[in-house]
């Protein structure tokens, strides 16, 4: 069991410790660059000005794929090396998080692909995808996978397979792993200066620290460019930013698929069941000015709404949203047709930026980072995230009911066993986190006492699915 977060502790530590790396930001990049660097006995600090997993990496598409649509531009690589990662998540990294899910494309009668075209495609996927799940299903199948689906001109679907996870649980689930070892993770402590050769300056609750540190890596998703410019306040963008918008409602209970909406030769969105609910989008569109400008507009959910209307029938009204940045490479092309690559650079001061690639990829990204630091000989090999051990030995020290299991199960894995542990001698924190969602009221007690959970947005939003029971009003 893990010890008590002592963030007083932390910060005298970050103050007083010279360390072998420090990672800028609390993302899923950041967090993994910090497990696998703590892996190899590297000294690590890991900070980030908001909370962990606070930004893009707990509003994604909650998907762990291998893209269909990157073969219709030509990355059949990050397909191949996506799927493998995918595989590997399942299988050993976190199988509790990282859940296996069909999914129908469906073809109509005006889409934009012939069914043999996508059936072609379907056979290259899967079969990078190492899967037997795949092909063309009549209609009337399909209806029975998805009790909603639109079935008006709709000709067939293309069936596959790929997987789901909760984003931000994947990220704490880094970063515990990384504190395991002893790295010094703080969140709400920001950056604001880069010493050359040196480490940075940190302002954590009102108070400068300078931390020491013999390398840095610059993880800071959306802001990577602006944590270049304390480095160097010459430096041009490395990267362009768009904005993936995703709506929450009632529905999903039920489906035995997720679907893949396709809209053009190579947009497509996404209908997935997710933690109860039915989760629908994205957008891509450029976004300009400061990262935490990005917002939803009633535009943005008009969008979304409407492009799954074309398969889904009977949709409810917005229930929650999310707003996410995707870190894309600078080029001529649109935002929907950028590649999604790894923008890595050095700057003069030594600091390694790294931003883009995919959530599915996130532990390819984070050894190329550690590769540019010059820190050589990282393992490789997959390493079990905390709770993905022992799933199917848990002796479970309270009671509580099949589909609470279930939940807990999904979110802490074999640790779920820590988080019920204090309702033997306090059986209140059984009772419901807030009405209408499985969390308890011992996940609250543990994001804050285990989990670095500093505000209640942290508990309800990004530690458990409280925050799934408010209203449309409850933005990301």
């Amino acid at each position: 069991m893990a010890l008590p977060v002592d963030r007083g502790h932390a910060l005298e530590r970050l103050s007083s410790q010279r360390f072998d790396l420090l990672v800028i930001g609390g993302g899923i990049v950041g967090a993994g660059v910090a497990e696998a660097a703590s892996a190899h006995g590297l000294t690590v600090a890991l900070v980030d000005k908001g909370d962990f997993a606070g930004a893009t990496s707990s509003a994604s598409t909650k998907l762990i794929h291998g893209g269909l649509r990157y073969l219709r531009l030509g990355d059949v690589g990050l397909v191949r090396e996506s799927h493998h990662e995918r595989r590997l998540l399942m299988r050993v990294v976190a199988p509790h998080l990282v859940r296996r899910l069909p999914f129908l494309l469906p073809l109509y009668e005006d889409g934009p692909f012939r069914p043999w075209h996508v059936q072609s495609g379907i056979v290259v996927y899967s079969a990078l995808a190492r899967a037997q799940l795949h092909g063309l299903v009549p209609a009337e199948r399909a209806r029975r996978m998805v009790a909603e689906l639109r079935t008006e001109e709709l000709r067939s679907c293309a069936l596959y397979a790929d997987a789901w996870t909760n984003d931000g649980r994947l990220t704490l689930a880094n970063v515990r792993a990384a504190a395991d070892r002893g790295a010094v993770v703080v969140n709400y402590a920001e950056v604001v200066a880069i010493h050359a050769g040196q480490g940075a300056e940190v302002v954590a609750d009102e108070r400068p620290i300078t931390v020491r540190a013999a390398a840095v890596v610059n993880a800071a998703g959306p802001w990577v460019d602006g944590v270049r410019r304390l480095e160097d306040p010459r430096i041009r963008p490395s990267v362009r930013l768009s904005k993936g918008v995703h709506v929450l409602v009632d529905g999903g209970r039920g489906w035995d698929a997720a679907l893949t909406i396709p809209h053009d030769q190579t947009r497509v969105s996404f209908a997935v069941p997710w933690e109860g609910m039915l989760l629908l989008g994205t957008t891509d569109t450029p976004h300009e000015g400061e990262p935490e400008a990005a917002a939803v507009t009633d535009g943005d959910c008009e969008q979304v709404l409407r492009e799954a209307g074309r398969a889904v029938s009977g949709l409810g009204p917005a229930r929650a949203t999310l707003c996410g940045l995707r870190v894309l490479p600078l080029g001529e092309r649109g935002t929907a047709d950028a590649r999604r690559e790894t923008v890595l650079s050095t700057g003069p001061a030594g600091m390694v930026s790294v931003a883009g690639g995919k959530l599915t990829t996130y532990r390819r990204i984070a050894l190329e980072a550690l590769d540019r630091v010059g820190v050589r000989g990282v393992s490789r090999r997959p390493r079990p995230l905390p709770g993905a051990l022992g799933l199917a030995r848990i002796s479970w020290p309270v009671e509580i009911d099949a589909a609470t299991r279930a939940h807990l199960l999904h979110l802490y894995g074999s640790l779920a066993v820590d988080v019920l542990a204090p309702a033997r001698d306090d059986p209140g924190l059984l009772e419901p986190l807030v009405p209408g969602r499985p969390d308890l009221r011992a996940q609250e007690v543990y994001a804050r006492t285990r989990e670095w959970a500093v505000t209640d947005e942290d508990v309800l939003r990004r530690r458990t699915t409280a925050w799934l029971a408010g209203s449309a009003d409850v933005r990301a």
